[in-house]
């Protein structure tokens, strides 16, 4: 099966570089991206998350039949918002710690300079989606993030076609079992109507920070795999 790989914001199509190998032994065919704005300085002032999830449906619409869908982070909502532009072409969207999005809703807010959003370090997150990572491993990729148009983490996505919601799911939750992730998304409403709305949903809790691809890859591309199957 085709697999298209989208990166989390400020990361680029080699971030998914210790995950492919594993996809390609099980037979798939990998593809992943760098998204519209990363690692070009002119470009990364103009772009959109529209743009992002076009140029994963112009991929879509490249590749032949079925096909699956991997959003890690932020590349979720660009995942799912192309799902729902392309929601018969999709075999399944596997999502690494992050969830549907509700319609409407956007990544997060981050500092902007100079009209980009530059990675903030990994100072600015939480201890438990970081504390996985060791000094080489946040030295190495600190030095290869990218700025990120300002519009993307704070467009709102669209998500128009109901077909979606049929399209199975799994969700590589990094801390959180299928249980924890219900009681969290009773605070936000919107969130827990979109995953609620889901037809086939499978959880798996990974044990990991928010960056597996880095911290434990080789389980990573054994659940994507086991996801596909």
């Amino acid at each position: 099966m085709h697999v298209i790989l989208i990166p989390g914001l400020w990361l680029d199509a080699s971030s998914w570089d210790d995950v492919v190998p594993a996809l390609r032994d099980a037979g798939h065919h990998p593809t992943p991206l760098t998204m519209p704005g990363i690692g070009d300085t002119a470009g990364a002032v103009s772009a959109t998350l529209r743009d992002w999830v076009d140029a994963v449906v112009a991929r879509i619409d490249h590749l032949p039949g079925q096909l699956a869908l991997v959003g890690h982070s932020g590349g979720g909502n660009v995942a799912w918002a192309a799902a729902d532009r392309r929601p018969d072409r999709i075999a399944r969207v596997v999502l690494v710690d992050t969830l549907p999005p509700a319609p409407g809703a956007e990544i997060s807010a981050f500092p902007i300079v100079d009209g980009i959003v530059p990675f903030p370090g990994w100072e600015f997150f939480d201890e438990p989606d970081v504390a996985d990572l060791d000094d080489g491993t946040r030295s190495r990729w600190a030095a290869r993030t990218h700025p990120v148009p300002a519009a993307v983490p704070t467009d709102a996505v669209d998500l128009d076609d109901a077909r979606r919601h049929g399209i199975p799911v799994t969700v590589l939750s990094g801390s959180a079992d299928e249980p924890g992730i219900r009681e969290m998304l009773a605070a936000w409403p919107p969130f827990l109507a979109e995953f609620e709305a889901l037809e086939d949903v499978t959880v798996v809790e990974l044990g990991s920070g928010h960056r597996p691809q880095f911290s434990q890859p080789d389980r990573l591309a054994r659940e994507i795999v086991a996801a596909l199957a």
